[in-house]
């Protein structure tokens, strides 16, 4: 697991940027894999980003014969999660999808996975109480609101979930904010921190400058210096990564 000063550190920026420094290391596609392929919603942007290690739980809220099945999940549940470092974020995967009948989360339960180290969740259904749920500094991205649970009960846990398009495998790195997540593989973690750091002084010492730097200029004056500071953009990507970078 990377330093808790370095999750401090990938929090500083937005899931965007840790993307893009994430493309210039990853051995997967960036155009498909990563990040969510379906629209999340940020119910707490004020909140900036949370970056954690991924918890899984699969829910059915519409099926009451999970609570009979085993009426010990919730502690069996609890004790899984109480036992991974964090921090976490909870992914949770809802066999309802796309129909929304009641939410894992509110109040009560923001305020239990808070004290058991969880910063936030991202849940492919509902939330409820997000007054509260923000109140207890937990962050969410969901689907939508509703405003029951319903028969919400751990299914399984500690395994494989979908969530928005994407699959999350539970001590995987997540990185989120209101733009949507970016599930980074255990290979790329420890250079994550490094490559996004660069690839954002990357862009604020060339491509950025060049177009704030337009006033006063002929339109062959900006277009000239844009492609030069495209150029050389691409020239730093490649000989710190070997790759092209988005220049």
């Amino acid at each position: 697991m990377l330093p808790h000063s370095d999750l401090l550190q990938l929090k500083r920026w937005n899931t965007p940027t840790i993307y893009n420094g994430w493309e210039q290391i990853t051995k997967r596609d960036p155009a498909a894999d990563g990040f969510n392929l379906e629209e999340t919603r940020d119910f707490m942007p004020q909140m900036g980003p949370m970056v954690g290690y991924a918890v899984t739980v699969v829910v059915e809220p519409s099926n009451k014969a999970h609570r009979e099945a085993n009426a010990n999940a919730w502690n069996d549940y609890r004790r899984y999660v109480a036992g991974i470092p964090g921090p976490k974020i909870v992914c949770v995967q809802d066999l309802d999808k796309p129909r929304t009948i009641g939410s894992f989360w509110g109040e009560v339960n923001s305020n239990m996975h808070r004290a058991l180290g969880c910063v936030g969740t991202i849940v492919d259904g509902a939330i409820r109480d997000v007054d509260e749920m923000t109140n207890a500094g937990f962050k969410a991205l969901a689907r939508r609101f509703c405003v029951g649970h319903a028969h919400v009960h751990p299914v399984r846990w500690n395994c494989e979930v979908e969530v928005f398009g994407r699959k999350v495998t539970p001590g995987d790195l997540i990185h989120a904010d209101k733009h949507g997540f970016l599930v980074i593989e255990p290979e790329a973690q420890p250079q994550i921190l490094e490559a996004s750091r660069f690839m954002d002084a990357n862009e604020c010492q060339t491509v950025i400058p060049a177009a704030r730097g337009s006033a006063g200029l002929s339109s062959d004056e900006v277009l000239a210096n844009l492609a030069a500071a495209g150029a050389q953009f691409g020239k730093n990507a490649r000989a710190q990564f070997q790759r092209e970078g988005e220049w």
